[in-house]
């Protein structure tokens, strides 16, 4: 192995920092300014100001510039400084510098930049846990970061689907139909005839990202519907075959051959009908991982097998939409009765790292933030919890294409996203965002709410952090 000897390179041979980079409007200032240009002395990493967030995020950027242009000296001496002002069990400044730092050398070893000596620093703790369907149920409800889009989801479908008698949700959802209990147990308090309930799954091959279930999805089910049965609600389940990988193009084949076989069925029988259904998309901070690039290319017929294309007498075409708006578009297809979109409100799609790398960091300091208010230090679930940050951080910074999958986008491109396929969004109504409340009032006092449009938005110390929106056709 090289050695290497600490050595700081001139603040000559440092650009300094431009302190007007573009922020987010929902932003608030949280730390102390970068005291000054260039890089720090050796005396300066005693300095309690140089563990300031801000400081910290300008060496990243430094570093994430020398490993991009291949300068391999300055990366390693800016990789340095960090690992002795980045600790993994300090602060939470301190933990969400070191595990960025942990992605820039897991980006450096992937792009030949000679950075291995920092490669096993205290990586000990970063397996990621496989967890019981007790785990995951009581690990979701550690914070409001799923009871908000869960609270607000249920209280949104109950009203959208009042006066159904069957109401079939399809469920693409990061938790692994967490959300579904909760909701049974209102439809059985709601109704004193309940609606037969039919649950559609995608098993969208993210059993590699967390938080992963320890379960199958036919095991999982058989516990969902045996949990019905006891509040006497009726309940079918379905899981099929499909990934976010090629915008759930499967799912959305099933669901149209589902609702023509139902129109079969009432030109045939006519008032004998089966009743109309309420369909229901339940959307999950699962959509950011459908990817976004533009699609532009041409298939030969034989070989195409995307639901997603234009088909033409020798060959199909695919749109120049990309894959997240033509599934939204295949959405709007579907006529549902209601869809629920709940994502992280941040914007990690950029394709130039250094961009993606500062929206990240200002926003993912705040998982860090709050674990100090609910977990105790040395935990296991402070350590399952923080290796899902870190999982996040690595795919964000050291990964490009189609690994890359943690692609969030703030809410207000959502927003843009359904209105131009033909959605309007029909707010949340005082009942549900008194509901929402009330959930907030069991966490920590920094937790709050607040109304944007079509929004609402879960907030921590005043920065936005989970969006929820309902949609109808327009």
């Amino acid at each position: 192995m090289t050695q290497f000897t600490p050595r700081l390179p001139p603040l000559h041979q440092i650009t300094p920092f431009n302190r007007n980079r573009t922020m987010n409007k929902n932003q608030i200032p949280r730390t102390r300014p970068w005291p000054a240009a260039g890089f720090p002395t050796s005396k300066a990493l005693s300095n309690n100001n140089f563990g300031d967030a801000n400081c910290m995020e300008q060496l990243l950027v430094h570093c994430a510039n020398a490993i991009e242009s291949n300068d391999v000296t300055l990366a390693q001496q800016i990789l340095w400084v960090l690992n002795n002002i980045a600790p993994p069990d300090g602060d939470s400044n301190q933990r969400l510098a070191s595990s960025f730092l942990r992605a820039l050398t897991a980006r450096a070893a992937k792009t030949g930049t000679c950075c291995n000596m920092l490669l096993g620093t205290n990586n000990n703790n970063l397996a990621i846990h496989k967890f019981s369907i007790i785990e995951l149920a009581n690990f979701v409800d550690l914070t409001p970061w799923h009871r908000f889009g869960f609270t607000a989801a249920n209280a949104a479908i109950l009203e959208a689907t009042e006066g159904f008698s069957v109401v079939h949700i399809v469920d693409l959802s990061s938790t692994h139909c967490m959300q579904i209990p909760t909701l049974i147990d209102a439809i059985a308090t709601r109704h004193e005839v309940p609606p037969l309930v039919k649950l559609t799954v995608a098993n969208a091959n993210c059993r590699d990202i967390p938080p992963i279930l320890d379960l199958s999805y036919d095991e999982l089910g058989a516990k969902l519907v045996n949990f019905a049965r006891t509040k006497n609600v009726i309940m079918e389940f379905r899981v099929v075959s499909s990934s976010y990988e090629d915008g759930f193009a499967t799912l959305i084949e099933q669901l149209r051959v589902q609702q023509h076989q139902q129109r079969q069925q009432h030109l045939i029988y006519g008032t004998e009908a089966p009743p109309a259904e309420a369909l229901v998309i339940n959307c999950h901070m699962m959509l950011h991982y459908i990817p976004d690039e533009t699609l532009s290319t041409i298939h030969d017929t034989e070989t195409t097998t995307s639901s997603y294309v234009y088909e033409s007498s020798s060959c199909v075409v695919t749109s120049t939409s990309s894959l997240r708006s033509l599934f939204l578009k295949a959405l709007r297809g579907l006529d549902p009765t209601v869809v629920i979109l709940v994502d992280e409100d941040a914007d990690l799609t950029s394709n130039d790292l250094v961009c993606r790398l500062r929206s990240a960091f200002n926003y993912l300091w705040i998982p860090y933030d709050t674990v100090d208010t609910f977990l105790a230090r040395g935990s296991k679930q402070r350590q399952w919890y923080e290796a899902d940050i870190c999982w996040k951080v690595e795919n964000v910074i050291a990964h490009e294409g189609v690994q890359r999958v943690e692609r969030a986008e703030a809410k207000n491109k959502w927003e843009q996203r359904m209105k131009s396929v033909g959605f309007q969004g029909i707010g949340f109504s005082d009942e549900c965002v008194a509901e929402v409340k009330g959930m907030l009032d069991e966490h920590a006092a920094g937790w709050g709410l607040k109304k944007e449009d079509e929004h609402i938005v879960l907030t921590w110390k005043g920065h936005n952090v989970v969006f929820a929106s309902a949609w109808l056709p327009a």
